[in-house]
């Protein structure tokens, strides 16, 4: 496989961030936890092949309690998200302990699952891996559908039995040259995915892991597949596309812009069919005289 000089090992630096091993602490109050290197599929453009796939990257039981401890020890991290590899390959009872351990931190708000079972190994999700979830609701999943033609019977079962268990369902889509890059398959997509309860959440540039760039597209692609549903369809079929800066850097999400001009008070925005609308601001006195009616009258 082609590495160029801009592929890095560690794409996003997880291990710069990692306090102890297994965690990746980058943003202020939440953590990813890497638990596994098994998943049912390896795929193709993955940005941890560094690790997923390698029996030496496993981490064992004494890790994973050190890492339990690490998030029970820093009260500012309210957000777990437990990753890998894919952690529904741990068995059933396995898995409860794990989730006992983080639910059991009284600061933890959010627990995440990130799992792409429900396309890979929609089998995996069974009514009692549901029943044991649902004591930790609300256990948030988020998943991985890159394309129309992952959208099975038995994935659309696995969605319903996670959402009726009262799992918080969300999908994770990595932009692929050639496969998935074109507005027409993202919405047919996402308007599947909203049908069986499951919230389009990210889009995803490709990260710059070795030997993945062919799958590369421009940014500008990203743009215009947004472009495309904003306005066109619901909201909620629109994502968020994000680019998840080398180094470290983080997520910063990319959008078309539709801010034309200023003048003065008045914003000139064009809307999703090019139309243009003028919006005026408030001049500063009439904002500071509403704060002060408003002060009197407290």
């Amino acid at each position: 496989e082609e590495i160029r000089s801009t592929d890095l090992v560690d794409p996003l630096a997880e291990e710069k961030d990692s306090p102890v091993p297994g965690i990746t602490h980058r943003y202020p109050d939440r953590v990813l936890f890497y638990t596994t290197h098994n998943c049912p599929v390896y795929c193709r453009h993955c940005n941890r092949r560094r690790k997923v796939s390698m029996p030496e990257t496993m981490p064992p039981r004494d890790v994973l309690e050190q890492g339990v401890r690490y998030i029970a020890e820093n009260p500012e991290v309210r957000d777990v998200l437990v990753s890998g590899g894919d952690p529904l390959t741990f068995s059933d009872t396995r898995l409860q302990e794990l989730l006992a351990s983080l639910y059991a931190i009284e600061h933890l708000d959010i627990i995440r699952l990130a799992t792409r079972n429900p396309v890979t190994l929609p089998q995996r999700i069974t009514p009692k891996l549901a029943e044991m979830l649902k004591r930790f609701a609300p256990i948030y999943v988020s998943t991985h559908f890159n394309h129309p033609q992952e959208c099975t019977e038995e994935a659309a079962q696995a969605l319903a039995l996670l959402v009726d268990a009262g799992c918080v369902v969300n999908n994770q889509m990595v932009l692929l040259k050639g496969v998935n890059d074109g507005p027409e398959t993202v919405l047919a997509l996402n308007r599947w995915l909203l049908r069986h309860r499951c919230q389009p959440y990210y889009i995803f540039q490709l990260d710059n892991a070795e030997g993945i760039s062919h799958f590369r597209t421009p940014i500008s692609s990203g743009v215009k597949i947004i472009e495309s549903l904003r306005g066109w369809t619901s909201g909620m079929a629109v994502p968020h596309y994000v680019v998840d800066l080398p180094g470290g850097g983080g997520k910063v999400s990319v959008q078309p812009n539709y801010f034309v001009e200023k003048k003065e008070r008045t914003h000139i925005f064009r809307n999703y069919r090019g139309e243009v609308f003028e919006y005026e601001e408030g001049s500063s006195l009439e904002h500071e005289a509403s704060h002060s009616l408003m002060a009197s009258k407290a």
